[in-house]
């Protein structure tokens, strides 16, 4: 943390004229959070406060350089064994001395998220370092999206940055591209990217392509020398293609990724959702998701697919789900609204009512619960507990 602040306090006071020192900006906010979960018999609880310093400066009119510094402390349970979320059909062939090496520790840390300097001409931008880097149309699932997997309960919530090199560019005024480098340990490895862009009416579309190294673990085996799961990577090919525009007053939107792996079975991922706004203000949203890469039924799950998604190495487990959103302004600062996500393959569903709250001009509340129901082994049994999350947000 003190080499971050260092570093911020040396870029604002480097010599430079006034007119640059008038474009420097300094912002961020501070995020206390508390999560708890309801499990065999007992209360489980997590506090994180985060503090993220934003640093952004139009070095002229084509440059921009921008970061992001965050800072985050864990308190409570800092330590959660994702054997006590699985049925025990699957604990039990678990020996007990390996047990403990299934625990995902929460230490604090200090990092830099985003560092990027963006170079505007009349005819592309190029953005050099650590980005951010969204891709499809998809509110809680991306099929086209190799960096960032999100969370279904707060699908939201701000990605991480990663490290690349970019080039967007325009093609006339209704046409772009996009071409993506992000370096590894060789070109092979290496992430690569090319997307076009159009519009067609009243929709805009992408058409992409991609190349990644895929980093699975098998979970079931343990390698003590280097104190980690097995790895297997693989080279992962897609191509796929998203829309968005507006059909007989809905907003919709469809995503499709293909993926062609080195040695996996090929799969592919879909999405395809639509939204509407009621007179009355209320607001409902749904989404369909199917994943082949998911298996069809609770019977088929094995420990690696249960641990692949926790540590977020794939984006579900069963094939296909359905996930609900409507929400509903009580005032013009309170927002009440209720989210579904129904696991179709095994007939289990969460439950996520919440609240939003804009406290202040520069503070908001979000406020959830999370109620799972199904059988034990299935995407939201009730076994794997029931929790929440209050999070409050003030902006500087």
């Amino acid at each position: 943390m003190k080499r971050a602040i260092g570093l911020m306090l040396a870029l604002l006071s480097c010599p430079h004229s006034a007119g640059a020192q008038d474009e420097v900006e300094l912002f961020g906010y501070f995020e206390p959070s508390v999560m708890g979960v309801r499990i065999q018999g007992s209360t489980r609880q997590l506090y994180t406060n985060k503090l993220r310093v934003d640093l952004k400066s139009a070095l002229s009119d084509n440059i921009t350089f921008a970061a992001n510094f965050d800072y985050i402390t864990y308190h409570g349970t800092t330590e959660w064994n994702i054997l006590d979320f699985l049925s025990s059909d699957l604990t039990s062939n678990v020996p007990q001395y390996l047990r403990t090496v299934y625990t995902l520790p929460f230490a604090d840390r200090s990092f830099l998220d985003n560092a990027y300097l963006k170079l505007a001409f009349d005819r592309f931008d190029l953005t050099v370092g650590k980005q951010q880097i969204s891709l499809g149309t998809g509110y809680v699932w991306n099929p086209l999206d190799l960096f960032n997997i999100k969370d279904p309960l707060d699908p939201t919530y701000e990605q991480p940055g990663h490290n690349a090199v970019r080039l967007d560019g325009s093609l006339g005024s209704r046409y772009g591209y996009s071409v993506l480098f992000s370096a590894d340990d060789s070109w092979k490895n290496s992430a690569k990217m090319l997307r076009f862009k159009g519009r067609i009416s009243r929709f805009d579309y992408s058409l992409v392509a991609a190349e990644t190294v895929w980093r699975f673990h098998d979970y079931t085996r343990f390698d003590p020398s280097w104190l980690d799961f097995v790895e297997l990577p693989e080279q992962r090919r897609l191509v796929g293609a998203s829309t968005a525009g507006e059909l007989f007053g809905l907003g919709t939107w469809v995503e499709y990724g293909y993926n062609k792996m080195e040695t996996s079975k090929d799969y592919y991922e879909l999405v395809a959702g639509a939204d509407y706004t009621f007179d009355f203000l209320t607001y409902f949203m749904v989404e369909y998701y199917r994943n082949t890469l998911g298996k069809t039924g609770r019977d088929l799950y094995d420990l690696n697919d249960w641990m692949r998604q926790y540590t977020a190495e794939q984006k579900a487990i069963s094939r296909d789900q359905l996930y609900m959103y409507i929400s509903h302004p009580l005032t013009d600062f309170i927002d009440l609204g209720t989210s579904c996500i129904l696991s179709l393959s095994d007939n289990s569903l969460a439950l996520v009512p919440m609240l939003n709250y804009s406290f202040a001009q520069n503070m908001d509340i979000l406020a959830y619960l999370n109620f799972n129901i199904g059988a034990e082994g299935s995407a939201y049994a009730e076994t794997t507990g029931s929790g929440g999350l209050l999070r409050a947000r003030v902006y500087f």
